[in-house]
């Protein structure tokens, strides 16, 4: 999605179809999902915090960006929001329907247009989402391995089931020797699997329509949250990221000089997350009561105790802005230390669960065959 200045011209210019393998084999294949991914968007509010800090209204650059983009999906996408523009209505207002972008970035860009800030609002969200690329990128490039070995491994045990260990089944019957306890349960469930697979497929098909369906739903984000902090580290984990994008949405409002009442009701418009909303609300109505931010927070769990101290220090400096700017760099630092410990913790975690699956199998298939040479010894 690189830009050129010297494309500004509105003069649309038809190239040439030709067939590149590099392109189809790089096309991003999204299921029950935004085409308009996170490292497209890293790069669009990249590129459209330069375009805006280069002097060129915000029709003209989101235009520039569209005339390069490479997907016809995403070309259409960013014209169809410049006509919104075109016919009066705000940028965050344009994106607000659009599937493609979340509420958190309506919010963000919303916040920007009333207060002046857009320029700070696109950087900001270009750091947010290359944040998120990393994280992504290193729980990746850490499963790739394993993933691999999996399968691999999956295949190789499908392939013993139905071919290896029913054999010596029939040699087991012929000499009519008892099959083991362990050999006759992974028989079971290698006829299971053959028999009723289909079922498996259309109960992983179900799950993913009714995430599809449900997934802004109010009770399917509680229980989802709920079920997510139980697990253990990712809980933790979650819950970090989530207190990230708070205290940096909360960063960028003090910096526009939004009221911290305001502030609150805003972040929690942009947060969809049930513990942390619910929290924010609870804050709210205490903030109107004339309690503090720091008594507000002190009584939930959610908030930790070196945040709660932080922001006691920042009620009684008035220094909102630095303090949650620099808790934000804290967690963020944080989240990316945990993220690269879950990554080597899960790889050796998966292996272990392979080796011991491919155990079971082999001492499911070798104990038959210590009987069987004992029998024939007989």
């Amino acid at each position: 999605m690189a830009f050129q200045l010297k494309n500004i011209p509105k003069t649309n210019q038809k190239k040439t179809p030709s067939f590149d393998i590099n392109t189809v084999l790089k096309k991003e294949i999204h299921f029950f999902g935004n085409s308009f991914s996170n490292k497209k968007k890293e790069r669009f509010y990249s590129e459209l915090h330069v375009l805006l800090k280069a002097g060129l209204t915000l029709k003209d650059a989101i235009e520039l960006i569209a005339q390069e983009q490479k997907k016809e999906r995403d070309k259409n996408l960013l014209h169809t929001i410049l006509e919104h523009i075109i016919l009066g209505q705000n940028f965050s207002e344009a994106i607000r329907k659009k599937e493609d972008f979340s509420s958190y970035e309506y919010h963000s860009l919303k916040i920007g247009e009333e207060t002046g800030t857009l320029q700070k609002v696109t950087e900001e969200l270009a750091v947010f989402y290359k944040r998120k690329n990393e994280q992504r990128r290193i729980i990746i490039s850490a499963l790739s391995y394993p993933v691999v070995v999996l399968f691999t491994a999956f295949l190789a045990i499908l392939f013993m089931l139905q071919f290896v260990v029913p054999m010596f089944a029939a040699i087991f019957k012929q000499q009519k020797v008892a099959l083991p306890w362990i050999t006759k349960v992974i028989l079971n469930a290698a006829t299971i699997f053959k028999e009723y697979w289909w079922l498996g497929f259309l109960l992983l098909l179900t799950i993913l329509i009714s995430i599809k369906l449900f997934r802004n739903k109010y009770w399917y984000k509680k229980y989802k949250a709920i079920a997510m902090l139980k697990i253990p580290f990712v809980g933790e984990f979650i819950k970090k990221v989530k207190i990230a994008q708070f205290t940096q949405a909360i960063t960028l409002l003090t910096g526009a000089k939004v009221p911290l009442l305001n502030g609150i009701q805003l972040t929690k418009e942009m947060i969809t997350f049930y513990p942390l909303e619910k929290a924010l609300q609870i804050i709210e109505y205490d903030i109107l009561q004339g309690k503090s931010l720091y008594e507000s927070m002190n009584k939930h769990s959610i908030f930790d105790k070196k945040m709660i101290s932080l922001i006691k220090v920042a009620d009684e400096s008035n220094q909102n802005e630095t303090i949650f700017k620099r808790l934000t760099e804290q967690y963020n630092e944080e989240i990316e230390y945990q993220s690269k410990m879950i990554s080597s913790t899960i790889e050796p975690f998966i292996i272990l669960i392979l080796g011991a699956i491919v155990g079971v199998i082999l001492i499911a298939m070798y104990l038959p065959m210590f009987q069987l040479s004992s029998a024939i010894g007989n």
